[in-house]
């Protein structure tokens, strides 16, 4: 006789899991990432219950789009299906990866929609539609050449204009720290830019 395989998602279906404590919650969570590892489409889709909500609520807190932030929490669970094989409980738990995973949606969501130039320049020999291809992609490679972290920060404060607040918030540091990024980030950028030769150009 085989022994039956507990699937978390029957208890999400029955209601018996929203009754469970949260220590047996965090068990069916482990159990569900298991078998999802696995293949297992049901236990994909009680991850899914159990964290669309918080996902989408976590995203629209950075692009500030319900929209935007629903394409994006659909994508975050489209990308787990492929990635979820590489999660190792030992290197961080679930919910924090999983966050990860949609902060990184939201930030690369920001950065396609709303990296635009703060100024364009006009040249006779030059479309404007050109040199706005040129800044964008001179903006892009000084981000790129940013530290991680210093990069987060200026993207969800310039592009996404959350506050200092609601970055320290987001990224789990205190103001401080993001007030130290910021300023750090800034710096390395406008040097970067410099270096590129893309810094604006004012008239005299």
């Amino acid at each position: 006789m085989t022994k039956h395989r507990h699937n978390p998602a029957d208890s999400l279906r029955s209601g018996r899991g929203l009754r469970e404590s949260p220590h047996e919650r965090e068990g069916f969570v482990a159990l569900a990432v298991a078998r999802a590892k696995e293949g297992d489409r049901s236990a994909l889709q009680f991850l899914y219950i159990r964290y669309a909500r918080e996902v989408h609520r976590y995203v629209n807190s950075i692009v500030k789009d319900h929209h935007e932030a629903e394409d994006i929490t659909q994508g975050v669970f489209l990308k787990l299906m492929r990635v979820i094989g590489s999660y190792t409980q030992r290197d961080v738990p679930f919910t924090p990866w999983l966050r990860r995973i949609a902060r990184n949606a939201a930030l690369d969501n920001l950065r396609s929609k709303r990296l635009v130039p703060v100024q364009e320049l006009y040249a006779d020999e030059q479309s404007r539609e050109e040199l706005r291809s040129e800044r964008v992609r001179d903006l892009r490679q000084a981000l790129e050449c940013l530290p991680y972290e210093q990069r987060e920060v200026l993207i969800l404060r310039h592009l996404g204009g959350l506050s200092p607040r609601e970055i320290a918030r987001i990224l789990e540091k205190t103001e401080a720290a993001v007030h130290g990024l910021h300023h750090r980030g800034r710096k390395a950028f406008k040097a970067t830019l410099r270096e590129l030769e893309a810094m604006p150009l004012t008239k005299s």
